[in-house]
């Protein structure tokens, strides 16, 4: 395989503004901003994950790319073995070859999806991947799974490449988004790029022939103990300024690694009364369509990215 010709994509890294940090860092230089990243492939794992919404992992699982590093640094975050910018990213670098090669081996066992998790602030190395394997023939689906920490114009440039788009939307507080992912403009910046993406794909899941996703959009919301409020906030914007037949993904999942353990608010899991409230305002608003999650479901979803399939044990 020779791409040589794709990496001319990666020339905007120049002074990189895909984010909402707007770093201005040459990248191609070695030099690096918030994300800590440079211009090479920082990817820690490329597995199959059996973990998602139904129609995204269907019966086979998905193939997700999972980059290093993060646009936000939530202090709760379950990935914080990778995401913590303050671990080496030349530790995960790979080169692109070895990228594809690996995709395409578990496209090969009958996969048809591709999830990029964490892609914000590596939008145009997402591209010469995407690029790389369809040229080869491959036209798997393109999943987009982001923090929601987009910048719009950005999500805009996606348009015609991004089959599905799956955001957070993690507050609309912005002192929650200041204190727990230093991004006070997160709930702004947020809002803007799932407008953004529901401009582009509308409140319709379009589904194969086995249930598994085509094209649409997913909102996940992650309830975090002692926040409810901003739960039903972003409930409501949801429902009353997108569309309450939005697919939702309104996750219990939530608990406290390591060090969290001694935080005020964040060093316990939720109560099962927390969720159901949660719930409750999500069917006040007509909101029927997507996926709630078994309250003890969050010893289910505990990655360990030292091993090679970083979800099974």
């Amino acid at each position: 395989m020779n791409f040589n010709a794709l990496y001319a994509s990666l020339k905007d890294l120049e002074d990189c503004t895909f984010c909402p940090r707007n770093c201005h860092a040459n990248r191609l230089e070695g030099k690096t901003g918030y994300c800590k990243s440079d211009s090479s492939f920082n990817i820690s794992s490329i597995c199959i994950h059996r973990g998602e919404e139904p129609p995204i992992s269907g019966k086979t699982g998905i193939c997700n790319v999972f980059f290093t590093h993060c646009n936000l640094q939530c202090i709760y975050c379950q990935n914080h073995q990778i995401s913590d910018n303050r671990v080496s990213g030349t530790f995960f670098q790979m080169e692109l070859e070895e990228v594809v090669r690996q995709i395409i081996a578990i496209l090969d066992k009958g996969i048809n999806r591709v999830g990029f998790v964490s892609p914000s602030h590596f939008i145009p190395q997402m591209r010469v991947i995407i690029a790389a394997v369809q040229s080869l023939g491959y036209r798997p689906k393109w999943i987009y799974n982001t923090n929601g920490y987009d910048k719009a114009e950005t999500i805009r440039s996606l348009e015609g490449m991004i089959d599905v788009y799956l955001p957070d939307l993690k507050y609309l507080d912005p002192e929650l988004s200041k204190g727990f992912s230093d991004a006070s403009d997160y709930p702004l910046v947020a809002v803007k790029a799932l407008k953004e993406m529901f401009r582009q794909k509308g409140s319709a899941l379009i589904l194969d022939d086995d249930d598994q996703v085509e094209s649409g959009m997913i909102i996940r919301h992650l309830v975090l103990p002692g926040n409810l409020e901003n739960s039903k906030k972003v409930l409501r914007f949801i429902a009353l300024e997108l569309s309450a037949d939005i697919h939702l993904s309104l996750m219990s999942q939530y608990f406290p690694t390591q060090k969290m353990v001694a935080h005020p608010q964040l060093g316990r899991g939720i109560t099962e009364s927390e969720y159901n409230e949660v719930v409750e305002e999500m069917e006040r608003l007509g909101m029927y369509k997507g996926w709630i999650q078994e309250f003890e479901s969050s010893s289910h979803y505990q990655p360990d990215f030292e091993r090679i399939h970083p979800f099974e044990k």
